[in-house]
Order: C-alpha cells, then structure tokens, then sequence
C-alpha cells in the first residue's frame, strides 16, 4: 500500500491531540552520537528551518507531542509538536538553519549547516523530530493511520522519558517513508547517531536562513 501527499501542517494554537494528517517530517539537527536516546530535554527559544532534496526512512512513526522550554526572554513556554521519528534514515542535501535576533552591536545573526550534497548523504539510526511545520512531496510504504502511539511496531517507538505525549493518542506509521522538496520548521532533533557527510558550518550577519 502506497500513499502520497503534498501539504504542510501549522500549529495555530496549543493541542494535546495531534489532528489526524497524512504528513511526514525528515530533518537534521544537532546529533546526540550515543548510541542509546537521551530523554527528553528542554527546548531553546529558537525554533530552526531544514531543507533537504531528498529523504528516505525505514521505519516510520509520528504522533503528537508538546515540548517545553523557555522563550529568548527566560519565560516558561510550550509547543505542539508533531514527532516523526525513523528507525533509519539518508537525506541528500540537507541544509539547516536557525536566527538570533537582537544582538547588541550585530542585530541579527544566522548560523547555517549543510551536509550530505558531495555525493554522500547525511544517515541518522533512531531519528526523531519535532516539527511544528512541513511541507514536501511525500510517498508512504504500508502506511497505517489511526494506531495507538504507544502500539506502533514500525518505527522507534515513542521517545520516552519525560515526553509530553499521550501513547493512547493518534498516530501512524509506514515501512518506508519517502519525502522531495522538504521545507520544515522544527524545534528539536535527537538522533542515535548521526553522520553529516561534507558538514559546512557558517555565520552570517543578518537573516539568511535556508527558505
């Protein structure tokens, strides 16, 4: 079974359950190389941007969550998120971005990544996002929609930890998850590991982010 999409999913306001889409997230971040997940951690006040030409995950899963963390101003926040995790994943392309406003004497700077456009692409085992925008090509392989978050087989599985999400709430999962043309707004990544072929990292005075 085969199913493809194209859209984008926007959080308007603070949501416990995910609403039901047929959307998938790929994106790189800062990788956590341990070989073992960490738990949950507390989210910056910058949420970044990723685009990628090309991704494919083995082992798909997403479900809803909320992340908390504090705003630039040191004040307590939340965000719903959509986590999509795989238990592998390559991305051909991959370029990651993220701005910070108001720096005295510099005003904005943005730090931009790429990785994964030499000929090799970016891997990354237990892969997991979370994602407060999407929009791409998608094609999904023995997809199931409407599983238990805490009963899915196909992927990682949920996080753990001290995650914010409910394992009786919505999700779904693929074999394979296939996504084009990714354009992404994201406020964390963990990974297992993570392997950034031809990593370029540069500083930018004002905003240049990767869309």
């Amino acid at each position: 079974m085969e199913s493809q999409v194209r859209g984008g999913t926007r959080w308007k306001r603070f949501a416990v359950v995910m609403v039901p889409s047929v959307a998938a997230t790929a994106a790189v971040g800062i990788a956590m190389a341990q070989g073992a997940l960490a738990a949950s951690f507390s989210v910056s006040g910058q949420s970044f941007k990723v685009t990628a030409d090309h991704l494919e995950g083995d082992g798909f899963v997403q479900y809803g969550a909320v992340d908390t963390g504090k705003t630039l101003e040191g004040k307590d926040t939340a965000h719903p998120v959509a986590v999509s995790a795989f238990d592998h994943a390559k991305i051909t392309n991959m370029c990651q971005s993220v701005v910070t406003p108001g720096i005295p004497g510099l005003g904005s700077v943005s730090l931009k990544l790429t990785a994964g456009n030499k000929g090799t692409a970016v891997e990354a085992d237990k892969l997991y996002i979370d994602v407060a925008d999407l929009n791409a090509d998608a094609t999904f392989k023995n997809i199931n929609i409407g599983v238990a978050a805490g009963a899915s087989t196909k992927g990682p599985g949920m996080k753990g930890g001290k995650e914010q999400s409910n394992p009786y709430g919505f999700a779904q999962e693929a074999d394979k998850a296939i996504l084009t043309d990714v354009k992404q707004t994201a406020w964390a990544t963990s990974a297992g590991t993570f392997k950034l072929s031809g990593l370029s990292m540069k500083l930018h005075r004002g905003v240049k982010e990767c869309y």
